[in-house]
């Protein structure tokens, strides 16, 4: 792949650089959540009023909408940090620092999609464990990526990033450690066991029941969550509509047979395939 720095003044925002990119994956990740909450909603599968996220992909039919939606999100956000990557790459070539710190955001990024492949196909009330690592992984290593970034975006400014989006990042990374601080301790209290057992099959909850507070807050700060770490892919647009990728092929022969007449000893013929 190659990256390639653009200025494009006369074209929808939309159709500048690679600007789509985070915006297809926050649409359709947010679109996955929605869509299941109200498929789920409509077949009383669960209560209205703010259910956990990953209760409204639990029963089918929405648990097969709510996995095939949220796959196809773990590699738009796998194509969208790669390409954050090799952003900051052409832009910082020769700073070690950021260099390093470029590397580690991506295997962050990485893990933290494929943690959300764990939350898509193994569910709560089936496989908890399993899904909570997937949590994890997608919302906790997640917020350390977006930390990183962060710190990448105040060691860039001013001569690549503005301050204003530093400021903006910093603001959504609060943001979103904030809901994980309140979701932490709100489930904490809720699945101590003072309010019963078994709590993690619960799916209809009586606003007169105990715990129903707790569960309150922690449903409110999922939802923060998850939308706090959607917002911060939104700050990249404007950086991507700065870049495009292309495919670059090398020939190494005129034909395709492995033959010592197919090999071109002299020069190698690069075509470009076009904008990706």
């Amino acid at each position: 792949m190659c990256l390639e720095l653009e200025d494009k003044t006369e074209m929808w925002w939309f159709q500048q650089g690679l600007s789509f990119l985070p915006v297809a994956l926050v649409v359709w990740s947010a679109a996955s959540f929605i869509f299941s909450y109200i498929t789920a909603i409509i077949l009383h599968h669960v209560d209205p009023f703010v259910p956990y996220i990953s209760d409204t992909g639990t029963i089918p039919p929405e648990r097969c909408l709510f996995g095939i939606m949220l796959n196809i999100s773990a590699f738009m956000g796998m194509a969208t940090m790669y390409v954050r990557y090799k952003q900051v790459h052409a832009l910082n070539p020769e700073k070690s620092k950021i260099t390093k710190l470029n590397k580690i955001g991506l295997t962050l990024g990485l893990m933290s999609c494929f943690g959300l492949c764990i939350i898509a196909n193994f569910q709560k009330c089936i496989l908890y464990y399993i899904h909570v690592i997937g949590a994890c992984l997608t919302f906790g290593v997640g917020a350390v990526y977006m930390l990183v970034q962060t710190i990448l975006s105040y060691l860039m400014q001013p001569e690549v990033h503005s301050k204003d989006i530093f400021w903006i990042r910093l603001t959504v990374l609060l943001w979103c450690s904030s809901s994980i601080v309140s979701m932490f301790i709100s489930s904490v209290i809720l699945y101590s066991g003072l309010y019963g057992t078994n709590l993690v099959q619960k799916l209809h909850w009586d606003p007169e029941e105990k715990g129903y507070t707790a569960h309150i807050i922690s449903t409110v700060s999922e939802w923060s969550l998850a939308f706090s770490f959607l917002s911060f892919f939104l700050t990249y647009i404007r950086d991507f509509q700065k870049i495009s990728l292309r495919a670059v092929v090398s020939l190494h022969g005129q034909t395709l047979y492995n033959t010592p007449q197919s090999f071109m000893t002299d020069e190698q013929t690069l075509l470009v395939a076009g904008s990706i």
